[in-house]
């Protein structure tokens, strides 16, 4: 029997079908829309839920699947009654208004209790909580529950309201990591009532008739995106490892970082584990950064074109969305006028050198298994080996390190095998004169940092 697993990210969704031997059967891919009402940014969740229940109806009609899992990105959380949403989904790339943001950032927890950064517009979803219940308190005393994005998608589909600790331990302000509760922001707002009982990620909560399934599919409580390929490559028992998963985001997980180390400044935090252990992590927005220093570019790049911009000298400087560890400056472009392919190049290369810093942030000296969509061709792994050496690095067999994890939970669940392929050694690039390029690029960098500070942290 096989498992459905919808892939929610911010910025492609998908659906997968995965069989017990770890292949990928099946496959569909949309993206989800943001429109305005109400005065905010806001899910079209109708659209959303209706591509997927297509998807299911068509992927249940093929393959044997008795399973239904979700993997959600993070930042989202979701209200709601008996039966419905009592207020649309908020996108999280909004900022509330200053006013308003003056009033409820007074009340977000210390990063000492949450090890939640104070960062901006929604990436921390406990101040779009804040945010949402100063102007619209209605939708919370309406609400019987308040849900994080996977776990809304496996209610929505005929599982029952549940909380999940890798997603609510996600930078949100509502998880304090060492006490393994809820922070003192739930309780000062009255929200513990409304937060469900918990389940593990991947636990049966429910079951749904989909299509022409001849009996209904269970469905499995969701898990945060990141944290589903960490446990996958955890339960390959390759001894302690570094993930950094890539897409829209990229998030940089290394278990055994000092929990101390890590500063709320350069968007460093804990996120949770499925089984509510602490995982400290850094990130930035790699994803989006990538698409803006090369607008409309897809496929590969060329080796030369990457040698090209080292020589001439072509750098973006961070940073081109909000957070990540260097957030003092907007990003720049510095350098020649470059080609659509070297443009994509330079992309590659910031990413590799944020991804690179990160690591040291973050104290990794362990082995680093790069996985996700930013490395589709292996060119950013390949990267990040010749940059540092003293490491082992291992790249994902499949781009879909978070998929393949809640797959994994949903298959261990039942007490099931589900056999993941081993990730790949990978082979160090070779290009001429990158470590240069590296230190001209931190150079550069730290002076913008410094300069961002001095002036207040313009951007």
């Amino acid at each position: 029997m096989n498992i459905a697993v919808l892939d929610f990210g911010k910025t492609n969704s998908k659906l997968f079908v995965f069989a017990p031997d770890g292949r990928i059967l099946d496959e569909r891919r949309t993206q989800p829309s943001w429109i305005r009402k109400g005065g905010f940014s806001v899910l079209d969740e109708a659209a959303l839920h209706n591509w997927a229940v297509g998807a299911i109806d068509d992927a249940v009609g093929i393959h044997n699947i008795d399973g239904l899992m979700v993997s959600g990105h993070g930042c989202t959380f979701a209200l709601v009654d008996e039966a419905d949403l009592t207020h649309p989904i908020l996108d999280y790339e909004q900022e509330p208004p200053a006013d308003i943001a003056a009033q409820i950032d007074r009340r977000v927890p210390d990063f000492a209790e949450t090890f939640s950064p104070r960062l901006p517009l929604g990436f921390n979803y406990g101040r779009h909580m804040l945010w949402l219940q100063a102007v619209q308190p209605g939708a919370f005393t309406a609400a019987k529950s308040i849900l994080g994005y996977p776990q809304y998608w496996s209610w929505r589909f005929g599982g029952r309201p549940v909380s999940e600790v890798s997603y609510l331990g996600c930078h949100s302000h509502l998880w304090a990591p060492r006490n393994r509760d809820f922070s003192s922001l739930v309780d000062a707002e009255g929200w513990r009532g409304q937060m469900p009982g918990f389940e593990r990620a991947g636990a049966v909560i429910g079951e749904q008739r989909f299509g022409q399934a001849p009996k209904p599919v269970a469905i499995h409580n969701g898990v945060h995106d990141s944290n589903a390929a960490l446990h996958a490559y955890r339960g390959q028992q390759l001894g302690p490892v570094t993930v950094v998963s890539t897409g829209t985001w990229v998030i940089v997980l290394n278990p055994d970082c000092p929990i101390d180390a890590l500063d709320g400044e350069r968007d460093m935090l804990v996120n949770v584990d499925v089984d509510g252990g602490p995982v400290p992590t850094i990130r930035f927005m790699g994803g989006r950064e990538f698409a803006t220093i090369s607008p409309g570019w897809h496929g590969p790049i060329a080796p030369a074109a990457v040698q090209r911009v080292i020589d001439a000298g072509i750098m973006a400087l961070p940073s081109f969305a909000p957070g990540g560890p260097m957030p003092h400056r907007r990003g720049e472009l510095v350098g020649r006028t470059s080609s659509a392919e070297e443009r994509a190049a330079v992309a590659l290369l910031y990413v590799a050198l944020m991804v690179d810093r990160c690591l040291e942030l973050i104290h990794s000296d362990n082995t680093v298994i790069v996985d996700g969509g930013l490395n589709t061709g292996g060119m950013l792994a390949s990267l990040l080996a010749q940059l540092r050496p003293g490491q082992a690095f291992l790249q994902g067999a499949t781009l879909e390190g978070s998929a393949t994890g809640a797959a994994a939970l949903a298959f261990e669940s039942t007490g099931r095998a589900f056999a993941t392929e081993a990730p790949e050694a990978v082979r160090p690039a070779s290009f001429g004169g990158l470590a240069g390029y590296r230190n001209d690029w931190r150079g550069l960098a730290a002076d913008r940092r410094a300069a961002g500070a001095a002036s207040g942290g313009a951007r």
